[in-house]
């Protein structure tokens, strides 16, 4: 009864907010759905979604930052940069140095707070450089907090201390790679508030649906933080971040070895249930604080998503039995250069081919041994990190893109600037990487060649294109689960909407919006100071979204490589606004779901 009583109040707020609230300053309630679809928010899985998205601004041509990962484009929420510029490349990376919180392994998965911290210390503004929409948020006068999903909350907010800030992930009070626990940060008068209001001492593991562990965060976000920035006195900026639906599309039982129903099952869809009951007891709880009207409420997505293959279908759309293990593309990689294979996430053990060995997440270590390694990779998913270490690292990238650009599985290739200067031909096929903004002021090695995986659409799926997207992925999940990374529209197309005093009522919003432009639209709202940040990758205002806004013009565009000797090639479908550039899907046509012919 109580969720029921909360939805009605939530939807009837959203019918009650005002057009603009001018007199006082404006708060700001950012909202990540992790791993949200567009076409996946319907009115009766997702009422409050849906409603917001109807009442508010509807941003209909919304976009996910390629590499499409969690981190990725956690740090385009955080600052308002591309990937070339914050250096979170994807959600794994190779570092190029032993990181301690990870075992001194050099290949580090970034959902970890030890790592996020040791990496930061090692890179200095090389990793995350720009003032985060946080510490902006503060210079500024407000206070600020940030809940949610261990690895993108604390990137939202890296150099936060307790003395001044309020970080709270799903990592409190359990122990980290480094065998630390997990801590808040935030001020032990707070801290007990939330363990007095949820009746626990450290967030509950996650679960699929995730309901126990989003219904602790929201919790303790309603009945003690929120009560907290009010007490203030002063306008606050809040971020919430939902693992849910990526944790249950990631993992979901509903038909293993099936692309059908794939991610449309009964799991994710009570994902989305379970994060649209979050979004309001948010509401619920902002109508209750009276704030409700001079608080803005910002809904987007890290990415999208697609179901996993592991292998192709023939002509007739029909699958057969997986040919996609786990690790298939470090083993082409290592064959093409005649180089043992070592696992980075396994004390770095020799993996053996000739025995059906394989990396189990993907990652690997390629050379004559594991401290002496002539290629790497990081294993994303829907796409991957092949970096090329020591000397002769031309031949080497050499061999291995001529290697996979041959394989049925690539759907787009992009190779590094420095490798393309002076041997363009030797790279046709590729675009590069500055074509998708991945060089930039980022001091975090850069890949030597960054593949995303072929897609298509599933046989016998029945729903809307996207949501029938299939991919190829490299990973320890299996065919029917979710996955994402790969540059494909089912993957870039992210659920974005707003709701407030500052936006327009009613407005679908057709113009390409990415997760790139929440912190300059959000700085421009509430009066920040410009970025004084490292880099010039930067998003835009969505000012046609604000109250007052008017129309901009989006001019569209397709950018190729030139064509292999096997006839594959790059392509990108590109939005444009001003100097902001959008990237719909990429790769070679026929090969990748939304990328127009």
């Amino acid at each position: 009864m109580t969720r029921l009583v909360s939805a009605c109040i939530a939807l009837n707020l959203l019918a009650a907010l005002p057009a603009h609230a001018a007199d006082k300053p404006h708060n700001v309630v950012i909202f990540v759905a992790d791993g949200l679809r567009y076409d996946s928010v319907t009115p009766d899985i997702a009422p409050t979604l849906a409603r917001v998205r109807q009442e508010g601004v509807d941003f209909t041509n919304s976009h996910s930052l390629f590499p499409t990962l969690t981190t990725a484009n956690a740090s385009a929420i955080a600052t308002g940069h591309f990937l070339g510029d914050t250096g979170d490349y994807a959600n794994t990376l190779y570092v190029g140095y032993p990181v301690k919180a990870r075992d001194n392994s050099p290949v580090v998965f970034l959902e970890d707070d030890a790592i996020l911290a040791d990496i930061k210390s090692h890179f200095g503004d090389g990793y995350l450089g720009q003032p985060s929409l946080m510490a902006r948020a503060r210079t500024a006068g407000f206070t600020t907090a940030v809940i949610g999903k261990t690895g993108p909350a604390l990137i939202q907010d890296i150099n936060a201390t307790a003395k001044d800030a309020i970080v709270l992930d799903d990592s409190y009070g359990k122990p980290s790679y480094d065998g630390e626990t997990g801590k808040p940060i935030l001020t032990d008068e707070l801290a007990k508030q939330i363990a007095k209001v949820t009746g626990l001492d450290k967030a509950p593991d996650t679960a699929v649906p995730n309901i126990v562990q989003q219904t602790y965060l929201v919790t303790a976000a309603t009945r003690a933080v929120l009560p907290y920035l009010k007490a203030q006195d002063k306008p606050f900026v809040m971020l919430f971040w939902s693992r849910d639906p990526d944790a249950s599309q990631h993992a979901s039982p509903d038909k293993i070895g099936s692309l059908v129903p794939g991610v449309n099952g009964q799991t994710p869809h009570d994902a989305v249930t379970n994060t649209d009951n979050d979004l309001k007891e948010l509401f619920t709880a902002l109508n209750r604080l009276g704030i409700a009207d001079t608080t803005d409420v910002f809904v987007t997505a890290d990415h999208g998503f697609s179901t996993i293959a592991k292998g192709l279908p023939n002509k007739d759309g029909e699958m057969g039995p997986p040919s996609y293990p786990a690790g298939f593309i470090a083993l082409d990689v290592a064959q093409a250069l005649g180089q043992k294979i070592f696992d980075p996430d396994a004390g770095n053990s020799e993996i053996d081919p000739t025995s059906g060995d394989h990396p189990p997440r993907g990652d690997a270590l390629i050379g004559p041994s594991p401290d002496a390694p002539v290629a790497s990779l990081a294993s994303n998913g829907g796409a991957s990190l092949i970096y090329t270490v020591g000397s002769n690292q031309q031949r080497t990238a050499k061999r291995i893109f001529d290697a996979i650009i041959q394989k049925p599985y690539v759907g787009a290739l992009f190779v590094s600037d420095a490798l393309l200067k002076g041997h363009k031909t030797d790279f046709a096929g590729a675009l590069p990487m500055s074509a998708v903004n991945l060089v930039g002021s980022a001091k975090v090695p850069l890949p030597a060649i960054v593949v995303s995986f072929r897609s298509f659409v599933a046989k016998d799926c029945h729903l809307a294109a996207l949501l029938c997207a299939a991919t190829i992925v490299d990973s320890a999940l299996q065919t029917g689960q979710g996955m994402h990374g790969s540059f494909s529209r089912a993957d870039t197309r992210n659920f974005m909407a707003a709701i407030g005093p500052d936006f327009k009522r009613g407005f679908a919003d057709n113009s390409p919006v990415s997760n790139a432009d929440i912190v300059p639209t959000v700085a421009h709202v509430l009066e920040f100071p410009a970025d004084k940040g490292p880099g010039m990758l930067k998003g835009r205002v969505a000012s046609e979204a604000l109250v007052g806004g008017a129309p901009v013009k989006t001019v569209t565009s397709k950018v190729s490589s030139a064509a292999a000797a096997n006839g594959f090639r790059t392509v990108l479908d590109v939005e444009q606004v001003g100097d902001t550039r959008y990237f719909n899907a990429g790769g070679d046509p026929g090969r990748v779901v939304g990328l127009q012919p």
